[in-house]
């Protein structure tokens, strides 16, 4: 009994450090979004504050940060859609035949670095006179997130029992209404979570964005940086636009929360 209320105690006091570590830096990215210029700037830094909105009111006025958000939200929910549009056939298609090595040759865009494609795609698009568009932020997006949505996809389609899929070919369904009806169904838990993980990487990434876009274009995430100078960088509003960007992500996550954590957990049990 004292052994166990030892390890009690041990857990919570990890747990604890845990979250002052990933939840002391959010905290006080909010608190610097709602403090005045000067507050922002003042040391030893104050706790206790009035807060203002003078910061978003500067984001907004000054960046046509909406415009960017916007964008952020094109490309993003794009980028998803691709990557689900072709992640699940070749998920189901990888599952179906056992076979390891399309999905590992996959995973070399997300281990390779972004600047490793950045200029081979930065020639090709610009000769197909792509450079500024949403279309070739959504294509470049959706190249880099599309891994994630095969991998995760891979438990879902490995416990998909695989009677289901041979009762439909036995009556006659083809492949295309094979995955659309019995596969899709089965694991749609799986697609939640890796949509939302596609719209997070997407929402969050910055290389491509801030090379291939143009000024109509721009994500949240690069015209934050219009904050940063090279004598002195205006931390509020900087601070501001990382509540905005940060917002999205994380109202989605909640909205869903049961769905994620339930996805997770079936994904983790193959049959």
């Amino acid at each position: 009994m004292v052994s166990r209320h030892i390890l009690r105690a041990l857990d919570r006091i990890q747990l604890t450090i845990i979250l002052a570590i990933l939840g002391i830096p959010i905290v006080w990215i909010f608190m610097l979004a709602f403090k005045s210029r000067t507050e922002v700037a003042s040391l030893p830094p104050k706790l206790i504050f009035t807060p203002t909105l003078e910061n978003f009111v500067e984001l907004f006025n000054r960046n046509d940060f909406l415009h960017a958000t916007i964008n952020s939200m094109i490309v993003a929910s794009g980028s998803t859609v691709l990557g689900i549009v072709l992640g699940v056939p070749a998920a189901f298609a990888i599952s179906w035949h056992r076979m390891s090595w399309p999905a590992t040759i996959t995973l070399f865009a997300r281990m390779a670095p972004g600047t490793l494609f950045l200029l081979p795609w930065l020639i090709m698009f610009t000769k197909l006179g792509l450079v500024g568009s949403h279309l070739v932020l959504i294509l470049t997006h959706a190249a880099i997130t599309l891994p994630v949505v095969i991998w995760v996809l891979l438990p879902y389609m490995d416990a998909l029992p695989r009677e289901l899929v041979e009762s439909a070919q036995i009556d006659g369904a083809r492949q295309d209404q094979i995955l659309r009806l019995v596969a899709i169904p089965v694991v749609s838990g799986g697609m939640v979570v890796a949509a939302i993980l596609s719209f997070v990487f997407s929402w969050n990434y910055f290389v491509f964005a801030l090379v291939l876009s143009g000024i109509r274009t721009k994500t949240a995430i690069v015209a934050s940086f219009n904050f940063i100078g090279e004598g002195v960088t205006n931390w509020g509003a900087l601070m501001a636009a990382a509540v905005i960007i940060a917002l999205p992500p994380l109202i989605l996550t909640l909205l869903i929360q049961k769905r994620l954590v339930g996805g997770l957990a079936s994904g983790a049990v193959k049959g």
